[in-house]
């Protein structure tokens, strides 16, 4: 007997995309509920960018030359892809329908332009944008990092602002003020709650 579209439905996993701004916490946020989730995949991003000191190839990105990149993004190879600092970073859609297609649950965390790029693509995405309690609280993050010069803070609080104005195109907005309350939000989402 065929499946009807409700069980075909059921059979298939979420696909989960998480943005928002540099600093709001959204790679802890989905360790946090990867942890309550296990059988969720994430998505290891492909870039042509060079492997930094403590790096590894599958582990933080797959590197690979600019000209695979672009032959991969001819043949339709990437969900969604941007430019960034002069390298080239995309999401590989084979893996993404695979892990659906078995009923696994998928996160990707990426950027305001590939979370459009996947909702043109995959429209039942469900986007989930991921913001600071406040812009003051986003700034002391930022310079609680003490990784980057003012200039580069300034730069990123910037492009946060630009990123928040998007919040109408998200299906959820998740305050992240504390990591593991965020996180499972975060989970009731992929549990389709």
């Amino acid at each position: 007997m065929k499946p009807t579209g409700d069980e075909q439905a059921r059979r298939l996993g979420r696909l989960i995309v998480v943005s928002g701004p540099s600093g709001v916490g959204k790679g802890s946020v989905i360790a946090a509920a990867i942890a309550q989730r296990p059988e969720t995949w994430t998505s290891i991003s492909t870039t042509t960018r060079q492997p930094r000191p403590a790096e590894q190839e599958g582990r933080e990105y797959f590197f690979v030359t600019k000209a695979d990149f672009e032959r991969e993004v001819a043949s339709g190879g990437f969900l969604e892809w941007a430019e960034y600092a002069d390298n080239l970073y995309g999401t590989a859609r084979e893996p993404v329908d695979q892990n659906l297609a078995s009923g696994r649950n998928v996160i990707l965390e990426i950027e305001l332009a590939g979370a459009r790029q996947v909702r043109a693509a995959f429209p039942t995405a469900v986007l989930v944008l991921i913001r600071p309690p406040s812009m003051a609280d986003l700034r002391e993050r930022l310079i609680g990092r003490g990784t980057e010069p003012s200039e580069v803070v300034e730069r990123r609080l910037a492009t946060a602002r630009h990123e928040l104005a998007a919040e109408s195109e998200f299906d959820y907005v998740l305050v992240n003020e504390d990591i593991g309350a965020t996180a499972s939000e975060l989970v009731d989402l992929l549990d389709g709650q």
